[in-house]
């Protein structure tokens, strides 16, 4: 991997567990979170578009195509994730899921998109998703017993399967979108962002229109900062994220991208003061390895 894509992937890395920070106190907040996030991010980033390239040399049935697939992937992939929130731990489903992801894309991108990633590469792939894996362990490890008549069978795991392959689909499908369709890419997170805010009004819509608009105008009250950070920071994880697919195989950036687990799981224990902080530096350790081999 080149030094500038492993540049723009780390950078995609801190900008990404940066608006996760933020907004982790706004978690709660459902839909009108998400829809205030989408619609900002549009709004934000749509003056820049004439400036990066515009919607690059995609024609519109392929802009249509690459944006409406995308929306809704990503939209399953919120949706599932949601539920798996709702029924199964949040270290279970959140470590399956980051390593499931990542493995699944380099097993499409080599199949599919033809990536050839070297030995050592492979190996530093190996690594980092072995130390991302590693901090949902640790987490685990004390998380609450299956009590006596409960069944063994834990639904986080089948959740975190499930998020873990929608990440996959739109992974190695915006990588298709910006590398063999020609979008731009801050037009096609642009659109993707558009794109979704009808499945989340349709969401809210449900339990009727006063309602929805009610809960979005409490929600820009009194989110408003962090609704702003996540229309900054979020988009631009994502856009490195697609400007290095342009640079280095989809096989390489797609497990890279999981850094941000890593920086996430250490401000946890520093700031919250978590357990087992070695063995959370530890697995932080492995992860830098990884990515010092995919750098080579």
């Amino acid at each position: 991997m080149s030094v500038t894509a492993l540049i723009l992937v780390l950078a995609a890395a801190v900008a990404h567990a940066s608006w996760n920070i933020i907004a982790h106190s706004a978690s709660r907040s459902g839909m009108p979170f998400l829809w205030w996030g989408s619609v900002g991010s549009a709004l934000l980033w749509a003056g820049a578009i004439p400036f990066t390239g515009g919607i690059g040399s995609a024609r519109v049935g392929d802009v249509l195509l690459g944006v409406g697939v995308s929306s809704v992937l990503h939209v399953a992939y919120m949706l599932v994730l949601q539920r798996g929130y709702a029924h199964g731990e949040l270290s279970t489903v959140y470590a399956t899921a980051r390593g499931t992801g990542p493995t699944l894309t380099v097993l499409f991108a080599v199949v599919a998109l033809g990536d050839r990633p070297g030995a050592v590469a492979l190996a530093g792939v190996g690594l980092v998703l072995a130390g991302v894996v590693a901090f949902g362990l640790i987490s685990r490890v004390n998380a609450r017993p299956v009590t006596a008549g409960r069944s063994r069978f834990d639904p986080s795991l089948s959740y975190g399967l499930l998020t873990g392959t929608a990440i996959a689909a739109y992974t190695v499908w915006d990588a298709y979108t910006v590398n063999e369709l020609g979008m731009a890419p801050v037009a096609f997170m642009v659109g993707c962002s558009l794109a979704e805010v009808p499945f989340f009004s349709a969401a809210m819509l449900r339990r009727g229109w006063r309602v929805a608009v009610r809960d979005l105008r409490s929600e820009l009250r009194l989110q408003w900062r962090r609704m702003a950070a996540f229309s900054l920071l979020s988009p631009l994880s994502y856009v490195l994220v697609l400007t290095a697919f342009t640079m280095a195989p989809v096989a390489l950036v797609a497990p890279m991208r999981e850094v941000s687990v890593v920086l996430i799981g250490l401000y946890g224990a520093w700031k919250f003061r978590e357990s087992k902080p070695v063995l959370r530096i530890i697995a932080a350790l492995v992860v830098v390895a990884g990515v010092v081999l995919i750098g080579q």
